[in-house]
């Protein structure tokens, strides 16, 4: 049976301080316990901008520990964006999340290309090195440009067991196409959000994810997760539109969608503490 981890891209957001949702009246120190409370999984952005030492992961651990929880990891900037990592930097992304190993926490590494990031041969033979730096740990690599979306592309990483990033962007096209595609037992799916009139223009990552989908949207993905059942042991789901709470919302319609479909989605019990969740 497939287990299905849902979450958001990011647990960190200040605006989920608003009146009724689930970080009102709560403490910054205590933002990923109470996350933990409603959601199984999350995926941590923070170090994309700055890896986290061994002793700040082992602090995550003791936050959201004592639950069923995985924490995906994304690589940091200096793999997908400057791609000019140093040996220093493999190992500092390869051994700091040790305490989520420890704990059986530990979900895929991200690795997150920006749109930039074409089918060229130098970008094909860097991903490869990538590829084999991080051989034996689940890796799943999101490529933004549509020269990415090709069969043979998907076959090579199932030959070198890497995760396709199945996204859904809004549809201003250049980008893959919104379908869950399966190189492997592990599956991951980002949902953006369909804001066509930020995406290129949008000043922030806020602004380009400002999207509340609807009920009709999320049945959408529950049929196409559905289809692909039997080919996968786990796949994740990450909200990136967490701007406004939007993910808070859509989160329990996808879990609403999914099960009654008969699905396995991984779901924590949270306090009763009358917030949105």
């Amino acid at each position: 049976m497939m287990n299905i981890w849902l979450g958001c891209g990011g647990y960190s957001n200040d605006d989920w301080t608003a009146e009724g949702l689930i970080y009102e009246g709560v403490k910054k120190d205590a933002y990923l316990q109470t996350y933990a409370e409603h959601f199984a999984a999350v995926e941590l952005n923070s170090s994309f901008y700055a890896i986290p030492g061994i002793k700040a992961f082992e602090g995550m651990v003791r936050r959201a520990g004592g639950r069923d929880f995985r924490m995906a990891v994304k690589l940091n900037r200096v793999f997908t964006h400057d791609r000019a990592p140093q040996d220093s930097d493999f190992d500092r992304m390869l051994q700091s999340p040790e305490p989520l190993r420890d704990a059986g926490m530990m979900g895929p590494y991200l690795a997150q290309f920006p749109y930039s990031f074409h089918r060229t041969r130098e970008n094909r033979l860097y991903l490869a090195e990538l590829t084999e730096r991080f051989a034996g740990h689940e890796l799943a690599v999101e490529v933004r440009h549509a020269s990415w979306d090709r069969p043979e592309v998907r076959e090579g990483m199932a030959e070198y067991g890497v995760i396709w990033v199945s996204p859904d962007y809004p549809p201003v096209g250049g980008m893959p196409e919104p379908q869950v595609h399966v190189t492997g037992e592990v599956g991951y799916l980002r949902l953006h959000g369909r804001n066509e009139g930020s995406w290129w223009e949008g000043q922030s990552a806020a602004e380009r994810h400002d999207y509340r989908y609807s009920r009709a949207e999320m049945d959408e993905w529950a049929e196409k997760i559905a289809l692909v059942e039997g080919d996968l042991s786990e796949l994740y789901v990450f909200f990136q539109n967490t701007t406004k709470g939007h993910a808070l919302h859509n989160i329990p319609m996808l879990r609403e969608a999914l099960e009654a479909r008969g699905l396995s989605v991984i779901t924590p019990q949270p306090a009763d503490t009358g917030r949105l969740l």
